[in-house]
């Protein structure tokens, strides 16, 4: 037995068999591929999984004619997945329609009542956002289920009302107290927005809290509704503190701090218009 022969041909096997492997599942996603684009009714659900398929095998093998036929195929089931969220988009515009409510955007993004909607058909998911904030956890594309989801979060965000006065001087306290605690001299008093918001749901924790500090004793200050709560405060911007009055002021975000959710938030105007925020202050007014 020549085991030097032996030791050569494994080597020579070892390193081919990944390379058929990745041929073969080339040739099945195209396979796949071929027969999904094929059919008189396309299904944007399956072509979305082939095309999974034909990406992967993309990332194992360097092959231009692979990777051309992958471009067209994904350009290809875009556009069904497009006609796809356009055909449940539709219905479900009737439906709030139907409610005398009116929905803004185009799939896969769409506005209800100052509540975005995300659409997204290769999941068979949509998810109910306020600006930038998650509401839901995405949920299945079922009308009935969104609406429902809708109503719970149109009670909980767009009617939310809080005492306003109240919360502007609590906003101003936490500003000010971050203000005292700073250990080097700035030149200005802008906080950030997000310590901010962290610094006032750590004060508004109860003596049970602090003293057991647990799961089931801390007060929750969702993000969301501190979103809304500035939106809100954002209209009547002044506190009323000691007899003085403050104005409260945002600082807008530079490019690299909104795209960071611990240093900025987005406050939503009106439909899909907003702004990143960095910083708040408050400025005494006569």
């Amino acid at each position: 037995m020549d085991t030097e022969l032996i030791t050569k041909l494994q080597a020579a096997q070892q390193e081919l068999d990944p390379q058929l492997k990745a041929l073969q599942a080339a040739s099945g996603a195209l396979k796949q591929a071929m027969r999904q684009a094929g059919e008189e009714q396309l299904d944007a659900l399956a072509m979305q999984k082939a095309l999974t398929k034909l990406q992967q095998a993309n990332d194992r093998l360097d092959k231009e004619t692979l990777q051309t036929a992958t471009a067209a195929f994904a350009e290809q089931t875009k556009s069904a997945l497009d006609a796809l969220a356009f055909d449940f988009a539709r219905e479900l515009k009737a439906t709030f329609e139907a409610r005398g409510e009116s929905v803004e955007g185009r799939p896969p993004t769409l506005v209800v009542n100052s509540l975005t909607l995300q659409i997204d058909m290769a999941a068979r998911k949509a998810q109910w956002l306020y600006g930038k904030e998650a509401l839901t956890r995405p949920i299945p594309l079922s009308i009935n289920g969104i609406v429902k989801a809708y109503d719970q979060q149109r009670r909980a965000i767009v009617e939310r009302t809080i005492d306003l006065p109240a919360f502007l001087a609590e906003l101003y306290a936490t500003w000010r107290k971050l203000v005292d605690q700073r250990t080097q001299r700035s030149s200005n008093d802008y906080i950030n927005v997000v310590a901010l918001y962290s610094q006032l749901t750590l004060d508004r924790q109860s003596a049970r809290f602090w003293n057991a500090p647990a799961r089931s004793t801390f007060k929750d200050y969702d993000r969301a509704h501190f979103v809304r709560d500035l939106v809100l405060a954002h209209t009547a911007p002044i506190a009323e503190v000691d007899g003085k009055r403050y104005h409260l002021r945002l600082g807008g975000a530079t490019k690299s701090q909104a795209d960071s959710a611990s240093k900025s938030i987005w406050l939503p105007k009106d439909g899909l218009d907003g702004e990143y925020y960095a910083n708040v202050m408050f400025e005494e007014v006569g």
